[in-house]
């Protein structure tokens, strides 16, 4: 069977370049073979499902299994008609810390009038592999969305008292996070903290070039984190220097993905690369979990 991969929305071309041999498209979700990082959910075994009316099609997806998110496409108010008659389904925005959903959710389309596209087997526990939290206004940007992400995604975070080192932490929103579930943070960059996050307690700053620094230079630490702008191929040289702490790193693109590098990252011991929802052309990896 062919899988479905669902495009980030304004990475169709890449995720396009990315997989190989694709049978069809419908909108943002690919047909195809082949493996993908930039997928914001893969539909394993994909499923082509004739039916003859509504309550045809709701049945069908019944039997297969009971919660589904429903992906527009084609023939979109007959699809929802067909939703209607499926069990009820509406994520609402998650508290961090939440653990991850545990019922298993399908994904399914239209094609056409009389076709279902459908897998009750996703790579992702959340509809389209949307990963909407209860946000505040505290931290001085969003990017600390990405941080909750994450540490959802793995199901492990950083305990309080544990210590950790963030680098390229300006202006300070994954460091507040941090603080904010108890860990200290060792904060490095060449510009400014804000205010408030500098003024937090247990939070210390440095003001210098992340990447010079190494253990040596720094009492030990439960983690490290980076969600600094630098080409992919100098975060890859200076992981290593940490060996088994573990680190949570985003791989920013500095224009087209850069394959021969991400099976570099791929190479280093217990390492996963996640396409998350709170990503843009960045992957995040993750090492030492």
């Amino acid at each position: 069977m062919l899988n479905g991969y669902l495009a980030p929305p304004g990475l169709e071309e890449t995720l396009e370049r990315e997989l190989k041999n694709i049978k069809r498209r419908y909108g943002r979700l690919f047909l195809g073979e082949g493996e993908s990082h930039f997928a914001q959910n893969i539909w394993h075994d994909a499923q082509i499902i004739p039916f003859t009316s509504i309550s045809d099609g709701a049945k069908k997806l019944k039997a297969l299994q009971k919660l589904w998110a429903y992906y527009p496409y084609s023939h979109i108010r007959r699809g929802q008609l067909i939703a209607e008659q499926l069990p009820y389904f509406a994520p609402k925005p998650i508290l961090f810390p939440t653990p991850l959903p545990t019922a298993p959710l399908g994904s399914w389309t239209l094609i056409d009038e009389n076709t279902i596209l459908a897998s009750a087997h996703c790579s992702s526990p959340f509809a389209h592999g949307e990963v909407h939290f209860q946000e505040t206004k505290e931290p001085p940007s969003r990017a600390y969305l990405k941080l909750w992400e994450i540490l959802t995604l793995i199901g492990v975070r950083p305990q309080p008292g544990e210590r950790c080192l963030e680098i390229g932490a300006s202006p300070g929103s994954w460091t507040w996070a941090l603080n904010r579930l108890g860990a200290e943070v060792i904060a490095v960059d060449r510009a400014d903290l804000d205010p408030k996050i500098a003024a937090l307690p247990n939070v210390a700053f440095l003001k210098r070039d992340a990447f010079s620094l190494g253990p040596e230079d720094l009492p030990p630490l439960d983690w490290v984190f980076s969600d600094a702008i630098c080409y992919p191929q100098k975060l890859l040289e200076w992981i290593p220097r940490w060996g088994r702490t573990k680190m949570v790193c985003t791989i920013k693109f500095q224009g087209n993905e850069d394959y021969a590098t991400i099976r570099e990252f791929e190479k280093i011991e217990g390492s996963k690369i996640f396409h998350l929802f709170h990503n843009k052309h960045e992957l995040t990896w993750v090492g030492g979990t």
